[in-house]
């Protein structure tokens, strides 16, 4: 072992000593000798590498480039996505402050604190007990209910959404035609953040996209107070009542900054507050029903008015028939078998002429 290391060593001491003289060669040698032994050098030896070095820049370059343009790809994306989520806050507080011109007073804004863990259908706003909130007051946004007050402290309150498992609201549909109480689906995955109208009479039938509203019914929640729309029935053990899967109106990425209503504001009711968001629903739902039948209705009003034209274009022709033929009066046409007889007597006469011109050339 102790042989090889020294034979090692001699061998690179060897070398060392070949490429320092080497080196000095070059260095003594003149310009133009040491050029042309480099552009050897390069074009045998060093060949590989050099195509080595030249195809590794070429990647650096690339990899370079590749980053450049994700890194701005990246800042594209970050500032639409800042963008849009500037829009759509704007957007919110735009409808936030029509709600609350619409309801005037009676009520406090608040914002939304940042979780803290926890249940997570339950959130906490920046006003308590030194503004006048208690607990059970509705907390509402301008699509609809977002929750109850539970409980309150000096600055802060803690507010149940309505996926909640103790949340009830008394609810009906819009046009008044069925009641029942709206509470949580309880179910797992997604779908832990849907509602159910349970104890809705067997007779009212709800369809696809029916709008909920609060019905007023207890002391918490006042009447007309969006809460969800439909999504279709759920198959119950129950036969005198139907249960129906609603779609909340709040959702919850949708939860920004709420309003609190006051007690005074909840006895004295929020009647026209949602009524456009109401009388919406209703439209869409009315046009969507009677969609088939005005179209059928259009069809046949155009097809009538494509035929009452055509009757009055043909009274006219007639009519104007009947005055030309009374200004003639003898010069009018011959009728039609008088018109075919002298054409047979035009036709004899002119075989007859054929014939006796015939015999004449004979």
């Amino acid at each position: 072992m102790a042989r090889n290391v020294r034979g090692e060593g001699r061998l690179d001491t060897g070398l060392v000593l070949v490429c320092v003289t080497l080196a000095v060669l070059a260095l003594l040698s003149p310009r133009r000798t040491r050029d042309e032994v480099a552009a050897v050098l390069r074009a045998t030896v060093l060949a590989p590498l050099v195509q080595l070095e030249a195809k590794a820049s070429g990647v650096r370059a690339a990899i370079v480039a590749r980053n450049d343009l994700l890194t701005t790809r990246g800042r594209a994306v970050a500032d639409t996505l800042s963008l849009r989520a500037i829009s759509d806050e704007n957007a919110t507080l735009r409808k936030l402050l029509g709600l609350s011109a619409r309801l005037q007073d009676g009520f406090v804004p608040a914002e939304v604190l940042p979780p803290r863990g926890g249940d997570e259908f339950t959130i906490n706003l920046t006003v308590g007990s030194a503004v006048g909130v208690q607990p059970f007051l509705p907390v509402v946004t301008a699509d609809g209910l977002v929750g109850m007050v539970e409980s309150v402290d000096q600055g802060s309150s803690s507010v149940i959404m309505w996926a909640h498992p103790d949340f009830r609201v008394s609810g009906m549909s819009a046009d008044q035609n069925a009641f029942g109480i709206v509470q949580p689906h309880l179910a797992s995955g997604p779908e832990r953040w849907l509602l159910e109208m349970r104890g809705v009479p067997f007779r009212a039938k709800l369809d696809s996209g029916t709008l909920i509203v609060s019905s007023g019914l207890g002391a918490t929640y006042p009447r007309g107070i969006p809460v969800g729309t439909v999504i279709g029935e759920l198959n119950t053990p129950e036969k005198w009542a139907r249960t129906y899967l609603v779609k909340p109106a709040v959702l919850p990425e949708n939860i920004g900054p709420v309003l609190v209503l006051m007690p005074g504001r909840a006895q004295r009711g929020v009647n026209g507050v949602w009524t456009s968001v109401a009388a919406a629903d209703s439209a869409a739902r009315a046009v969507a029903a009677a969609g088939d039948s005005l179209a059928r209705a259009a069809a046949l009003d155009e097809l009538a008015a494509r035929r009452a034209a055509f009757d009055s274009l043909r009274a006219d022709s007639l009519a104007a028939g009947d005055t030309i033929g009374g200004g003639l009066g003898a010069r009018s046409p011959a009728p039609l078998p008088n018109r075919a007889d002298s054409l047979k007597r035009d036709s004899l006469r002119r075989d007859s002429l054929a014939r006796r011109s015939s015999a004449g050339r004979n």
